[in-house]
């Protein structure tokens, strides 16, 4: 999994010319992913979920706006040419907390919520992702509240 990520980002020079660490990369793309998938889980990825998304990448990872760009280029070829999605949850697993998988949770919730509907394969997702990523169901429960007490833009 690894060596697919380091091949798509030796692809990409622009990327290993981004200000973010190359032990840290592996991991935003992962996030980035998981997130897009969420975003494309109702066939339509809207406006809103992806400025949702791009404002969530700023203040998550602490990026600049055209690294984010970077990072949504190569999350999304990620996303696409990924045979599942456990390749990215056992990056973020690995290496997130459950405090830090809690607030991806609630990201997760939030992008799901972004375009005012939530469809049952947003909400399959997002319950399959928080089981991939150890979660336990209150803590969902409690990212899913906050994030539908929150406008999406906050």
């Amino acid at each position: 999994m690894f060596e697919a990520l380091k091949s798509l980002l030796t692809r990409r020079a622009s990327i290993s010319e981004s200000s973010s660490s190359d032990a840290t990369r592996p991991l935003q793309i992962a996030a980035c992913a998981l997130l897009l998938e969420l975003a494309h889980a109702d066939d339509e990825f809207t406006h809103a979920e992806r400025e949702h998304i791009t404002a969530s990448l700023v203040r998550h990872f602490g990026l600049a706006a055209d690294e984010v760009r970077d990072l949504l280029e190569v999350a999304e070829e990620a996303r696409r040419d990924s045979v599942d999605l456990h390749q990215f949850t056992s990056v973020v697993a690995r290496h997130y907390d459950e405090g830090q998988r809690v607030v991806l949770a609630e990201l997760m919730w939030r992008v799901a919520y972004a375009d005012g509907h939530l469809s049952s394969r947003e909400d399959y997702l997002t319950q399959k992702f928080s089981r991939l990523l150890d979660l336990r169901p209150g803590y969902l429960a409690d990212a899913r509240g906050r994030a539908m007490a929150k406008p999406a833009g906050d």
